[in-house]
């Protein structure tokens, strides 16, 4: 089999000798050849560009989003039946690794690879459905309002040097909160599936049937038995009050038998279509990535769009 190994350089916890690990651990079974990003949006354009049987990403979250709409874009959408969808291999090496981790894979370089070897050995690929907001794939989370904008701000604070983990998280969102998201005016609108409009909305979490995100290990779950294969889930808030934030992370992250409630949350679960519309530019990210300020998002679920070694 023939492969290409994409590796984020700069990815939080990426070492120098990542790549050697991966090389030899696949060596016999996999001829890789291996690519380093530059630049920002560097790995869509190398997995677009790849004539291999595989594609591997040893990185974070964002690489591996670049990876995945690069493989889509070259390979079109898996629904119109034109032989097998992409094939990706995913490594972690970013501070959070959602996706990995939601496909079940080790935080440990040289476990993962090893998983992976023993999958592309025994050929036994998953095939999962992405989402679609707008144009761009992805594969477990995005989200418009403070989701956004908490995104943006750890982007900001990795810029000036800090580093990725739980405490720069909670920082970022103390930081929206208190300085910057406007918790008096609610300025979405969710339609989903045909239903009737939803609005007075702060903040819209659209999920890939997936985890949102992790804190220190433990996976914050917006459904029960998440897996990549049944539609998209929204959990959104009329509110932006920390006790409000609080009492939904705390059923994200310790109920495990049913979607989270209260009076201020609202969600759509397994949904095929829904439009996020906004009364104002509002901050939109996509797998962790901030993508600027957007007035309106529409998402879909792609199923059966990509195989996954693992």
């Amino acid at each position: 089999m023939r492969g290409l190994l994409i590796v984020n350089p700069h990815a939080t916890a990426t070492t120098g000798n990542a790549a050697a690990v991966v090389t030899r651990s696949l060596a016999g079974l996999v001829d890789l050849d291996v690519e380093h990003t530059r630049h920002r949006g560097h790995a869509r354009d190398l997995a677009a560009a790849a004539r291999t049987d595989l594609v591997l990403v040893l990185g974070g979250d964002g690489a591996v989003n670049e990876a995945v709409n690069g493989l889509m874009s070259a390979a079109g959408t898996s629904a119109d039946g034109r032989g097998q969808p992409p094939l990706i291999g995913v490594i972690p090496g970013g501070g959070a690794n959602v996706f990995a981790r939601g496909l079940g894979l080790p935080a440990d370089t040289a476990a993962a690879v090893g998983r992976i070897r023993n999958v592309i050995a025994a050929g036994s690929y998953r095939t999962i459905g992405l989402g679609l907001a707008g144009d761009r794939y992805f594969t477990f989370s995005a989200g418009l309002g403070m989701d956004a904008e908490v995104v943006r701000e750890v982007e900001v604070l990795r810029a000036r040097g800090s580093r990725q983990n739980t405490s720069l998280y909670v920082r970022a969102v103390l930081r929206r909160y208190l300085g910057g998201t406007d918790r008096r005016s609610p300025a979405l609108t969710v339609v989903a599936d045909g239903r009737p409009p939803a609005d007075g909305l702060f903040l819209t979490i659209i999920t890939n049937r997936s985890p949102w995100t992790y804190i220190r290990g433990r996976a914050l779950l917006p459904v029960p038995d998440p897996d990549f294969n049944s539609g998209l889930d929204l959990l959104a808030l009329r509110r932006v009050r920390l006790t409000t934030i609080a009492a939904m992370v705390g059923q994200l992250l310790w109920i495990r038998s049913r979607p989270p409630r209260g009076r201020d949350m609202l969600s759509a679960l397994g949904v095929e279509s829904l439009a996020v519309r906004s009364r104002r530019p509002i901050a939109f990210h996509v797998d962790g990535e901030y993508l600027g300020e957007t007035e309106g998002v529409t998402f879909r679920f792609v199923p059966h769009a990509l195989r996954v070694a693992a």
